[in-house]
């Protein structure tokens, strides 16, 4: 599953807060949406790594971190903060 590989890259960048969403189900109709879903994520993370980083550099990161998966994925939300 998609939502698995993901916990397993992200685990690289070492969360105290990981949470993984598929909304496919939401958006069934929608442009990007299949059978099946694992087409819309959301990622709820906060890391200690994010510390000192923009909104922008965050997300980098991130999408750096999932690699071959954003491709495979329609769309991707991010609630990212810092470790406090």
């Amino acid at each position: 599953m998609i939502a698995d590989e993901m916990r397993e890259k992200l685990t690289g960048l070492a969360p105290s807060q990981l949470e993984i969403i598929d909304e496919s189900e939401s958006h069934r109709g929608h442009g990007g949406w299949r059978e099946g879903g694992e087409t819309h994520f959301r990622i709820r993370m906060s890391s200690p790594r994010f510390e000192g980083l923009n909104r922008v550099a965050r997300h980098r990161l991130v999408h750096q971190t999932l690699g071959d998966i954003v491709p495979r994925i329609h769309a991707l939300a991010l609630e990212l903060s810092e470790s406090r």
